[in-house]
């Protein structure tokens, strides 16, 4: 990632290619693993954003095959987004402070001084929950 990507927050983990692998209601996200070809192999990570989402989120497929979500804003700086590392198995802002987080949500590195809140999910049929 660039300096200015990082300067201004903007994060290199996609949206889906299928906009409509997810949907939102009553406070719970649930995307269609079938269709979101992001999140089809260990270490893969996408971002969900816009309307009607009241948050932005982070989901990431960890190097066993598990899934972890997360509000996708930095502590450090609520405008800051995150991304995946998935080869240490942890997020990092994408700021210049690039602080870094493990998957329970504990910082490890970096100018943020709080941890971030994994959101719980689960998987079931295919399909993956979030709940906001």
């Amino acid at each position: 990632m660039g300096f200015f990507a990082k300067l201004f927050g903007i994060c290199s983990t996609p949206l889906p290619t299928d906009p409509q692998c997810w949907s939102y209601e009553n406070g719970k996200i649930e995307i269609d693993l079938s269709r979101a070809s992001e999140l089809t192999s260990p270490g893969a990570a996408l971002r969900l954003e816009g309307k009607p989402l009241p948050q932005r989120v982070l989901v990431v497929r960890d190097k066993d095959g598990g899934f972890h979500a997360f509000p996708n804003r930095c502590t450090h700086a609520g405008h800051r987004r995150l991304d995946h590392i998935p080869e240490e198995g942890k997020v990092k802002c994408c700021s210049i402070g690039q602080s870094i987080f493990d998957y329970e949500g504990k910082r490890h590195s970096g100018s943020a001084t709080d941890p971030i809140k994994p959101l719980r999910l689960e998987e079931n049929d295919g399909k993956l929950t979030i709940w906001l």
